[in-house]
């Protein structure tokens, strides 16, 4: 059985993840900063693109030692799995989500990337290869379930999220919505690549529920599986 999929953003007000070039920008508070840890603390793994580590370079590790604490209380291990989706074996190995704390990390390539450079990620972590040129994405939820992951938040990037969009793979959806503007018709936005066409492709949402968090506002949908 395949994870049931958690997306999960910060966005700017015009609908921005970050800036044209790709820098981290802080958009919310600390109040949803704790709700974000307490939703990956609930998670059997946490995934983000080649991107967004190279971007960002997050450790993707629970901050808070109640979260900890309760992880370990129902016998998980101190941190989710954490899992990169990395087409071509660009991740560097010396990104913190391969060094920082203990846990499993998974790198997922395809078949085209470089042979030595998956030599030396498989010295940090399991790598998963599927696809010609690019990582498969439902083949991979595929295997994640079979390794036991049923529960899978997904960080970013744009990228990542369209794919996983496109593929029928997302379950829930939680957006902050900040209150800035960053502005770009080249900066990141929830659903990169190329969109869709036709209005019969579109992913429709049932929205779950609206709240006024800081000074912005908090999203949450599921999709809807029937439209």
């Amino acid at each position: 059985m395949r994870p049931h999929v958690i997306i999960n953003t910060a966005m700017s007000a015009d609908g921005k993840l970050s800036t044209r070039e790709r820098r981290q920008v802080k958009i919310s508070g600390a109040l949803d900063f704790s709700r974000v840890d307490q939703l990956k603390a609930g998670c059997d793994a946490i995934m983000v693109g080649i991107g967004t580590v190279l971007a960002d370079d997050p450790s993707l590790t629970v901050k808070s030692e109640e979260n900890r604490k309760n992880r370990l209380s129902r016998g998980a291990d101190l941190h989710p799995a954490r899992i990169v989706v990395d087409s071509h074996a660009r991740t560097p190995v010396n990104a913190k989500v391969l060094h920082k704390e203990a846990g499993q990390r998974i790198i997922a390539i395809s078949q085209a990337a470089d042979a030595a450079k998956v030599a030396e990620l498989k010295k940090l972590a399991t790598v998963i290869i599927t696809g010609d040129e690019r990582v498969d994405l439902k083949a991979l939820m595929d295997e994640l379930g079979r390794m036991g992951i049923q529960r899978l938040m997904v960080e970013g990037g744009g990228t990542l999220i369209a794919g996983l969009i496109s593929a029928g793979l997302v379950d829930e959806i939680y957006t902050f919505i900040g209150n800035i503007i960053i502005g770009g018709k080249d900066a990141p936005t929830l659903a990169d690549g190329p969109g869709f066409v036709q209005e019969s492709e579109f992913c429709r949402l049932s929205l779950v529920n609206v709240q006024k968090m800081e000074e912005g506002i908090l999203v949450h949908w599921t999709v809807n599986r029937s439209s």
